[in-house]
Order: C-alpha cells, then structure tokens, then sequence
C-alpha cells in the first residue's frame, strides 16, 4: 500500500475493493433533524392563523322597511398589516364608512364584494354599510337570506311579524316595539310580513249556534248601555277635556322646541366648523331634516354626507330614522337633560 495517496476531506475510502464512509458529523447530523422537523411543523401550523388573524368580535344587522339591510360589524384586525381586505355580504353596497375605536375615518376601497381598508398599526376596525342582497320578497312575503360567520344580532323592522324561520333564536326580545333575535353562526332564512295576521275564523257547529247567538246577543244589549253611559259622561266632561286639550297641546310645543344650537356646540366642544353648520341648519329646520335636504344644502355627494351624518351620530347629537325610504336626521332631545345634568 502506498502510503503517500492524499486523502480528500469528505470522501469515501476505497481500499482493495471495500469502501469505508467517514462517520465524522452524523452525530451533530442526528440532533439537529428533529429540531428541523419541529421548526417545519410549527411554520406550517403558524401560517393559517396568520393569514386567519382577523375576527368579527361583534356583528349586528338592522332591517328595514323597504329592504335594506343596515350591517355594523366590530372587527379585529392585525396591527402589523398595512390594510385590510374585507369580505361585504352582497355586491349592492351603499353608505360604506370605516372608522378606528376614536371614530377617525379610514381610507377605503370598494371592490364589487370586497373593501380594502387602510388599517396599519390598529388592532380594531368598526365597518358600517348599507345592503341591498339579503331582502327578497314574493308576494307580501318578506325573506331575509344570511350565510353568517358568526353569531350576530337581527333587529327587524317595525310593524313586521315573523311566519318562518329555517332555525330557532337562541334570544329573542322586543326594542321599542322592533323584535330583535340573537342568531347563531351559518346560514339563516327568516319569512315576515307587514301588519297584523288576522286568524282564519272557525265555523261554530249545530250544538253551540244558539249559545254563541246568545252571546251575541247578549254582549250586543251590553254595548248598547256602555255607550249610552258614557255619551252621557262625555258631556258632561267636554269642557275640563278641552282644557286639557289644550294643556297637552301647549306643552307638545314646548317638548317640540328643538335645543339651542350654542347649548349643542357647548356640549359637544370637539365637534368641526362643518359639522355645526350642519347641526344649525337642522335646527333652524325645526330639529329634522332629510338626508336629500341636507347635501341640496351643502352640495355634497351622499357618501360625504352620509359620513358626516353618521359622525354626528356617534357624537350622540342627532339620531337617524327611515321616513318613505329616506333618512330622517332629528336632533336628539335627550340633550337637554345632559344641559341639566352638567
């Protein structure tokens, strides 16, 4: 054998036929594997909830009276994102804000059934956005259609009354005289009408005719006396009801009487050069407006306007109700009392 054949690191020794492998490394080789194969695992499992960071923390849902549907959703979002890009439930959108926890205006982008919001560094985006996908109706029947992603609340609108839910509520309540459901996650449908069912009548049978007939009767002769008995008190009441007629009409006025608009803007001293010239207008108006009278005053497109309004709103200066399928912005008159509270 000569001995003077260089030996080249990392390479395999043949000698008279055999092959010898250098065994130097595999130690530091067979430690480190695992601790690859974990790090792999753990980036695998890292990047869906990366890319699932963002979370609806609170989801509520208004209907309205011609079909539109008001959505307001809390949502989380990832601090570290420059932006956002939000999923909207249908493509007919309308009056879309977006705003962080201080109420700042966000800047957005609407993108069929998507907006893209500016949201880097906050952790909390709160949307507000008008909808026209979920309603559809046949007949006098209403139908609301919603694929949820998580629970969330449905006020419905007023004078409605439910006929058919595809599930049950796990609440249900009444708010100023709107009912309002709690609704689990997944998809819902929910049939109402306006107005009052009236129950189909049942047709009395051969043995309880002349029972009924003398109830009938019977309720007929105690009508007559009641109303006779109380012609009789009405006169004799019609001047201290006149009286109180009028009380209630003097006192309706002054209820009426919107705020001064300096007690406003002293209340609310954070409030914009713009936004007090909206809130004057208003109540030179006698404390309500249409939205429509509101940007014919200003000159300004809806979208503006709407935020504007919606900013108002949040400010607790004024309120806003549906009038003939338009807005109707009142001055709030819960003001007064915080005039006096203060």
């Amino acid at each position: 054998m000569n001995s003077n054949i260089p030996i080249r690191l990392g390479e395999p020794i043949q000698e008279h036929g055999m092959l010898f492998v250098r065994t130097d490394g595999i130690l530091e080789t067979m430690v480190k594997a695992p601790l690859i194969l974990a790090s792999l695992i753990i980036v695998t499992v890292a990047m869906p909830i990366q890319t699932s960071f963002s979370s609806i923390r609170i989801l509520d849902l208004t209907i309205y009276s011609d079909g539109t549907t008001h959505v307001s959703a809390k949502i989380e979002v990832d601090p570290l994102e420059p932006n956002f890009e939000l999923d909207l439930f249908g493509q007919s959108i309308d009056n879309f804000i977006a705003v962080d926890d201080s109420g700042y205006l966000l800047s957005q982008e609407i993108v069929k059934d998507k907006a893209i919001i500016d949201t880097f560094g906050l952790s909390n985006i709160i949307i507000d956005y008008d909808t026209y996908d979920l309603i559809s109706k046949e007949g006098r029947t209403w139908t609301f259609t919603f694929d949820s992603p998580s629970d969330y609340t449905l006020l419905m609108p007023k004078n409605s009354v439910i006929v058919g839910m595809s599930g049950l509520p796990s609440n249900m309540k009444l708010v100023d005289e709107q009912t309002k459901l709690d609704l689990p996650a997944g998809l819902s449908e929910i049939n109402y009408v306006f107005g009052t069912i009236n129950p189909t009548p049942e047709i009395p049978n051969e043995s309880s005719f002349n029972y009924i007939n003398a109830i009938i009767i019977g309720g007929s002769i105690t009508a007559i006396v009641t109303g006779v008995v109380l012609i009789l008190k009405r006169k004799q009441s019609k001047s201290s009801q006149l009286i109180l007629h009028a009380d209630s009409i003097s006192n309706n006025q002054i209820e009426s009487k919107p705020i001064e608009t300096e007690t406003i803007f002293n209340l609310r001293p954070e409030m914009r050069e713009d936004d007090k010239a909206i809130v004057k207008f208003i109540s030179d108006k006698g404390g309500q407006v249409l939205e429509s009278e509101l940007r014919k005053k200003f000159l300004q497109p809806r979208t503006t306007m709407w935020r504007a309004v919606k900013r108002l709103e949040r400010l607790g200066v004024i309120e806003i109700d549906k009038k003939d399928l338009q807005n109707l912005v009142k001055l709030k008159k819960d003001l007064e009392e915080e005039k006096w509270n203060k």
